[in-house]
């Protein structure tokens, strides 16, 4: 593989206000006085860079043990299902025991997904007549973690979307085609991701003027009625009216709703019309389809999956604080030992259920449940309410990341499942954000005054809100190490994670899974929106 990069073109700064380790100079080690992170001092920032890609690559060199054999536990019943894992995991383990360390082939991958968007699709693709606004979403938010600016996408997104849109509410996957809660959502993510690069060096009033373009052609009455009646008694949702009930239309549905500016007033229903609060049963129907392994299902009485766990936790913690909900409304022990299992040896991916094999996709849906875990063990993280105590990474990013790199890339752009798969936008999606999880470390901030990304900047505006715990997340580039149980003493930064910042992908949105940053933007587009109304 060749070494061709484009740089990232992130221009926000990633904040933490939290204790940190001192440096060796006696200093707070943090991202705002840390120059390799911000790109001041140049003398420093090389001789810092410079420790980082020899941590890398002497990483990179060093393979580690759980790579270079199989499982110690092999099941000695003999099935279809056993003889598959143990020929992937022999296979894989050629893969990811290679050195040095592949880098991401970003340029490559850019071509990849550049190609629906420029040169359209063949008739091979007829299948996914349905998937018109996922194409979309899945190529663009792949790009923005590539580092290329989508804006130029915006208003062909518009007008590409805008006839999707049911004359009863909501969208469709294509042009006549019935609404859809997971088209719905792929329109919001698209819609918001544009709308973010395109305004983002505007001055304000021309930067309005496109978040007016990209939203307030949605019939937010009609669509909030659709969704209304795919709403259960049992405090669920279903896809569509007449559809399979799932965890997966509860989350899209919320995150509909917070996106798209849905205040509480608007979600308690007329009890005249005998409609009920809208939110009434959701955070209590997630917490019964966690299963008897620990891992969450699609439904109650359903088998442990990782997409569906990912709905769930994001969805408890769009609704509160991630410490808060996650131990309200689940066994947090019992997840984790099942969550823990879904990364295997010597592949150093992960599996969606028990028994399964690895595949790319679930770099996000398990490796993003990881990014919530680890959130709500650590607790609020804000320079009111300081960590006193530091998990560090419960799971292995080193490891996802050699699979990533050695087994998901294709050999002629796009990521794919794993070895001899063909990559397609999907997966090429799902692993970068999954590659974004494993880089970055995500954390809840409770300063509601920190208007760093334009979000609520006072409590007030946010508090009709019933999301406003969505727009309180911050990221930052250093991964914390385990504190000192003895003393609590912060542990440092886990290092080997990228070899440059040239090789980082983008930040996203722990909950969304778009750019950090876009939310808070079309937040604050919504409260001039509906304020001028």
């Amino acid at each position: 593989m060749s070494s061709h990069r484009r740089p990232i073109g992130s221009k926000a700064k990633f904040k933490r206000k939290v204790v940190f380790p001192k440096n060796r100079s006696g200093g707070m080690a943090t991202p705002e006085n840390n120059p390799a992170r911000d790109g001041d001092g140049d003398g420093e920032q090389e001789q810092e860079q410079a420790q980082e890609q020899q941590a890398y690559w002497s990483a990179a060199e060093q393979v580690p043990a759980m790579h270079l054999k199989l499982p110690l536990l092999i099941d000695g019943h003999v099935t279809e299902t056993s003889r598959k894992q143990l020929g992937v995991a022999q296979m894989i383990m050629k893969e990811v025991s290679q050195t040095p360390l592949p880098l991401l082939e970003r340029a490559t991958h850019v071509d990849f997904l550049l190609g629906p968007l420029h040169n359209g699709l063949s008739s091979r693709y007829t299948g996914l007549d349905a998937s018109r606004p996922w194409i979309f979403y899945w190529c663009i938010n792949a790009l923005t973690l590539l580092g290329e600016d989508v804006g130029r996408y915006n208003e062909r997104a518009i007008s590409s979307l805008k006839p999707l849109q049911h004359k009863d509410g909501g969208f469709g996957g294509g042009n006549g085609q019935s609404q859809h809660m997971a088209a719905v959502y792929a329109v919001v993510l698209t819609l918001a991701i544009t709308a973010h690069h395109a305004a983002r060096d505007l001055p304000e009033a021309e930067r309005m003027d496109v978040y007016a373009r990209s939203f307030s052609w949605i019939n937010r009455a009609r669509l909030l009625q659709w969704i209304r009646r795919t709403k259960l008694p049992n405090g669920g949702f279903k896809v569509n009216e007449g559809g399979e009930e799932d965890v997966r239309a509860g989350y899209c549905a919320l995150v509909t709703l917070a996106l798209l500016g849905y205040d509480e007033d608007e979600l308690k229903g007329d009890p005249a019309q005998g409609e009920k609060p809208l939110l009434d049963g959701v955070l209590e129907y997630f917490k019964r389809c966690q299963t008897w392994e620990g891992g969450i299902a699609a439904k109650e009485n359903s088998e442990a999956h990782g997409g569906y766990a990912f709905c769930v936790l994001a969805g408890l913690c769009l609704l509160g604080e991630p410490r808060e909900m996650l131990s309200k409304y689940l066994d947090l022990d019992r997840f984790i030992s099942w969550l823990s299992a879904r990364q295997y040896a010597p592949e150093g991916g992960f599996s969606g259920r028990t028994n399964k094999l690895v595949d790319g996709c679930y770099s996000t849906w398990v490796g993003g449940c990881w990014a919530l875990v680890e959130a709500a063990a650590n607790g609020i993280e804000s320079a009111g309410s300081p960590v006193k105590m530091h998990v560090g990474s419960m799971w292995s990013r080193k490891a996802l990341i050699r699979y990533i790199l050695t087994c998901c890339q294709g050999p002629r752009g796009g990521l794919r499942d794993k070895p001899g798969i063909y990559p397609d936008f999907y997966h090429s999606n799902y692993v970068l954000i999954g590659l974004s999880a494993a880089q970055h470390y995500y954390y809840y901030d409770d300063d509601e005054d920190d208007d760093e990304y334009g979000g609520a900047s006072s409590a007030a505006e946010g508090a009709r809100s019933p999301f406003r715990h969505a727009f309180r997340w911050k990221a930052s580039r250093n991964v914390p190490k385990p504190s000192d149980p003895r003393d609590g003493r912060a542990g440092g930064w886990e290092e080997g994670l990228v070899p440059s910042e040239e090789d980082r992908v983008g930040m996203q949105h722990p909950l969304f899974n778009i750019p950090l940053g876009a939310e808070a933007q079309l937040e604050s587009w919504w409260r001039l929106f509906k304020g001028a109304q």
